[in-house]
């Protein structure tokens, strides 16, 4: 037996793939026609050997349990997610247009703080900021770029279109994983990549090498590039090695780097020390430099931020960048745009109430059952209330620590996030939620990923894709056509 597109059911959601019972949207009609060729037998054989080729490339992710810290193999379902080339043009033009804003903003925020002064952004949600950073006060990096790896959370809600959920502007991760998962897709999946019309996804690490290199404080012909780890129990240390080995530079921890009496940054090597012009960082900025923010971190490098200060190092992210990346300020990102573009937002932000403000505060303890609670510095998931799959005792909690602490709160509509089908047992598929994650590089250029990682709930009716927490990722094809 092949699949029944007939007896599919995304239950009232926008599925990505499926139109409407047996129907394919555009984009998707070749992969659903070949899907339909091959019966369950022939589709466990092709997870199986997802399951086979995740085990022998050993893509993994970490968590972090009260025993210890547990590799788990990348949960992958093979069939791809499709979105229509037209369709994604639009949301790249507006992702561009996100970041570029967001770095004016944080530029501004570190310099003339005029957005502060006009009255845009209030001045006690920046002074309140667990990430606005003292310490890079009248820093100016090149370009004006603070924040030149950005992967923004994308939805799509009942009317198909595209919504930012957030920003991540500090340590954005899960790239590796949408580059991996193209490689075990076209594994398993081959014939379908006889199509010259899936964009590609490859150049990636050939793209960040070169936003790196653009920003090297020394113009030389080869600056020296570096990635800095916490350390193979980092959750992304699997991201970390499989980015400088495709990029082909250094995987270093903090201790491999000095900062010399010159106030330049060298790595120890068997031949002696070399400078080291650009450090994509992997580490939180509190951990950076424990002459500066944590004075008992072993992760860091002391003297990093005087280097950095200086002009002799480069650091992406740039330290501080993470002021933009608080879910409060993300709040404030249309207005954002308007400011410094003088242009309409092309991506709408999800419908967002700040419980800092009494009115907006009121109406989410009075909707607690139906709104998502998010706390503003939190991420993977952690420290949410979903309204409508909540307990009394948790909303109690929850109207609890708004009171508390409302600057540290926002809420937002549950939202009916689309489906795709999604491979359960054997030969048998069912929709499931979930997300996408591109990836925007910025210095000189700009740069956003054919797609990004789509992050699949792997479980019936949930809304949590986190791998952490029982999610799981697809491949993302961006093909020729409309939907």
């Amino acid at each position: 037996m092949s699949i029944d597109w007939k007896q599919y059911d995304p239950n009232g959601f926008f599925d990505e793939l499926i139109a409407s019972p047996g129907e394919a949207r555009h984009p998707a009609g070749p992969l659903i026609d070949y899907l339909s060729e091959l019966d369950a037998k022939e589709l466990e054989a092709r997870r199986q050997m997802a399951e086979a080729t995740i085990q022998e490339m050993g893509v993994s992710f970490t968590v972090y349990t009260e025993g210890g810290n547990i590799d788990r193999a990348w949960p992958f379902d093979i069939v791809p997610r499709v979105i229509g080339a037209k369709q994604w043009k639009r949301a790249e033009q507006g992702l561009r247009q996100r970041l570029k804003a967001l770095n004016m903003f944080i530029d501004d925020l570190y310099n003339d703080q005029q957005i502060i002064k006009d009255g845009v952004v209030p001045a006690h949600i920046i002074e309140k900021s667990k990430n606005f950073r003292r310490e890079c006060i009248g820093m100016k990096p090149a370009y004006g770029v603070w924040a030149h790896i950005c992967g923004t959370d994308l939805v799509r809600d009942g009317d198909g279109e595209f919504y930012v959920l957030e920003d991540n502007l500090r340590v954005p991760s899960g790239v590796s994983y949408m580059l991996e998962n193209r490689a075990i897709t076209k594994r398993v999946l081959p014939e379908l990549f006889e199509r010259k019309d899936i964009k590609p996804v490859h150049n990636y690490p050939a793209r960040l090498f070169d936003t790196l290199v653009a920003i090297s404080p020394r113009r030389v012909k080869r600056p020296e590039i570096v990635v800095l780890t916490p350390g193979i129990y980092n959750s992304a240390y699997f991201e970390h090695a499989f980015l400088a080995q495709q990029m082909g530079v250094e995987l270093v921890e903090g201790s491999d780097l000095v900062v010399g009496d010159d106030d330049c940054v060298y790595m120890r090597t068997i031949a002696g020390r070399e400078r080291v012009d650009v450090i994509y960082r992997r580490i939180d900025d509190m951990f950076l430099d424990p002459d500066v923010f944590h004075k008992d971190s072993v992760l860091g490098v002391p003297g990093l931020m005087r280097a950095w200060r200086a002009g002799n190092v480069a650091l992406a992210n740039a330290p501080g960048a993470g002021v933009a990346d608080d879910k409060v300020v993300y709040a404030y990102v249309p207005e954002i745009i308007r400011y410094y573009l003088n242009e309409k937002p092309r991506i709408a932000n999800v419908k967002t109430y700040l419980c800092d403000d009494p009115e907006q505060q009121a109406y989410v303890l009075d909707h607690l059952d139906e709104l998502v609670v998010k706390p503003a510095n939190e991420s993977g998931g952690y420290g949410m209330l979903i309204g409508p799959h909540s307990t009394k005792k948790e909303q109690a909690q929850f109207a609890r620590l708004i009171k508390e602490n409302p600057r540290n709160y926002i809420a937002q509509p549950t939202l009916s996030l689309s489906t795709a089908p999604t491979l359960v047992s054997k030969g048998k598929v069912e929709p499931r939620h979930l997300d996408l994650r591109p990836f925007i590089l910025q210095a000189k250029d700009t740069y956003v990923t054919n797609g990004g990682l789509t992050r699949v709930a792997l479980r019936k009716g949930s809304l949590v894709v986190n791998s952490s927490q029982g999610g799981g990722s697809k491949d993302t094809w961006i093909v020729n056509g409309e939907e």
